[in-house]
C-alpha cells in the first residue's frame, strides 16, 4: 500500500479508529454523582462514553446536535439518544445527577451551556468536562510524531484545539472544583490502525484541502520506516484531562 493511501480510510474511519475511554472513567463518574437516577452526556457523538455510563446510572441520556451522530449512536439498554444542542438541552429541570461532556466542551457556547447544566442539575449534581490530550508514542517514534503534530500540521487545527492540547486548563469553570484522579487511554495498534486514527483528524482534512498532501506522505513514509513490521503493535497512550465540579 502506498503511503498516500494510508489516509484514504473512508467515512467509517471515525467510528473505527477513535480511542475508547477506559472503564474506570465511567465508574469514577458514577461514584462521585449524588445518585444513580440520570446521567446526561452532552455532545455524545456516537455514544462512546454514553454507553459506559449505563453500568452506573439507572438512565442515561445522550445528546448531540448532529443528526448523523445520533443516527449512528451505539444502542445500549438504559440509554436514550436525543438530538439537541448543548446550549438548549432537551432535559427537564432538576433531574440530572451527572452532566458530562467528553471531547466536546471546547465547541460549546460555555455560558449558555453552564446555564443549562445548572437548570437540569439535581441537588448536589456533578459537572464533568472530559478531554484526552496529545497522544504519546514510544521513543523511537515520538520525535517524528511531535514534529508532524506541532509544527507541520499545527497551523491546520481549528483554534479550539488549543483548549484540548492544554487539558482544558484555560476553560472558564465557575464551579466548586475537585481534583480528578489521573487516567489514560491505552491502545495497542498496528501501523494501519495508528495512521487510520490520524486520518480522522480535522487538521489532516485541512492539510489535504490546502493541497499539502506531501506532508502526509512524508509522515507516513517516515513512520513506516520507524515502525518496522507494520503488523506489529505499538503502545499509544492519551492522557485524560478533566474539570470536575459541583453544580
Amino acid at each position: 500500500m502506498s503511503p498516500r493511501n494510508w489516509f484514504d480510510q473512508g467515512g467509517q474511519a471515525y467510528a473505527r479508529f477513535r480511542p475508547e475511554y477506559p472503564s474506570e472513567l465511567a465508574a469514577y463518574l458514577g461514584r462521585i454523582a449524588p445518585s444513580r437516577e440520570l446521567a446526561v452526556d452532552v455532545g455524545c457523538g456516537n455514544g462512546q462514553l454514553t454507553t459506559q455510563l449505563a453500568a452506573h446510572f439507572d438512565a442515561v441520556l445522550g445528546i448531540d446536535p448532529s443528526a448523523d451522530q445520533i443516527a449512528n449512536a451505539v444502542p445500549q439498554e438504559g440509554v436514550r439518544y436525543v438530538l439537541g444542542p448543548a446550549e438548549h438541552l432537551p432535559v427537564g429541570d432538576r433531574g440530572a445527577s451527572l452532566v458530562c461532556a467528553a471531547q466536546a466542551a471546547h465547541w460549546f457556547d460555555l455560558p449558555a451551556f453552564y446555564a443549562e447544566a445548572r437548570r437540569v442539575a439535581a441537588s448536589g449534581a456533578v459537572l464533568a468536562l472530559i478531554s484526552y490530550g496529545v497522544l504519546a508514542l514510544d521513543d523511537a517514534l515520538s520525535e517524528r510524531f511531535d514534529r508532524f503534530y506541532w509544527q507541520q500540521i499545527g497551523p491546520y487545527w481549528p483554534p479550539e484545539r488549543k483548549l484540548v492540547d492544554n487539558g482544558y486548563a484555560d476553560l472558564p469553570f465557575p464551579f466548586d472544583e475537585r481534583a480528578a484522579p489521573p487516567m489514560a487511554i491505552g491502545k495497542d495498534w498496528t501501523l494501519r490502525e495508528f495512521l487510520g486514527y490520524v486520518s480522522t483528524w480535522s487538521a489532516v482534512r485541512g492539510v489535504r484541502e490546502a493541497g499539502r498532501e506531501d506532508l502526509l506522505t512524508a509522515f507516513a513514509e517516515d513512520l513506516t520506516t520507524l515502525w518496522g513490521d507494520p503488523a506489529a503493535t505499538r503502545r499509544i497512550t492519551w492522557p485524560i484531562n478533566m474539570r470536575v465540579g459541583s453544580l
